[in-house]
């Protein structure tokens, strides 16, 4: 369902094993551009951070240079799922054991906000921290157990993300 008074915002949260600059984050870094013109192109796309390199590699959100952050807002949970996991964005996010440490908690969050509100990178940090300290809950969730919009009740939805894309096996 899309909401039009809410918009969900997603972060994702890595550690690459190597520089951006490296041979190791080569292929990583050459599907950028084409990853983000995907979503930008994708329906229900709304916003997605960015920095001076057009993508979000170069914000710097920690002492670790390596510690990558990714955020984008869309118009439905259903919108942002079609966009990971059935979009040529898939091909790419199961490559990510190349190139990032295998993360030891939560590194994706879900939240809703009005639409129009463009989230911070504090904020969103801190809705993550809210889902590694506490579980998924209306604050801070993930696909596996989606909340619905703050003014619907109902119970969380398991939205079966594919099991080769969740897992870090």
């Amino acid at each position: 369902m899309n909401d039009t008074a809410w918009h969900i915002v997603q972060l994702n949260v890595a550690r690459a094993v190597a520089p951006r600059d490296s041979p190791q984050l080569a292929d990583f870094m050459a599907a950028l551009d084409g990853v983000n013109a995907l979503a930008e192109a994708s329906d229900g796309f709304v916003w997605r951070l960015k920095g001076d390199s057009g993508n979000a590699t170069d914000i710097k959100t920690t002492d670790d240079p390596n510690f990558l952050v990714n955020m984008s807002v869309w118009t439905s949970v259903e919108a942002l799922f079609g966009f990971v996991y059935r979009s040529a964005h898939t091909n790419v996010m199961a490559r990510r054991r190349e190139w990032f440490d295998k993360p030891t908690e939560a590194y994706q969050v879900l939240w809703w906000i009005p639409a129009g509100h463009v989230p911070t990178v504090d904020e969103a940090l801190a809705r993550l921290a809210h889902l590694r300290a506490h579980g998924p809950s209306p604050h801070a969730f993930t696909f596996k157990q989606r909340h619905p919009t703050p003014d619907r009740t109902g119970a969380p939805d398991d939205m079966r993300p594919e099991p080769y894309c969740v897992g870090w096996a």
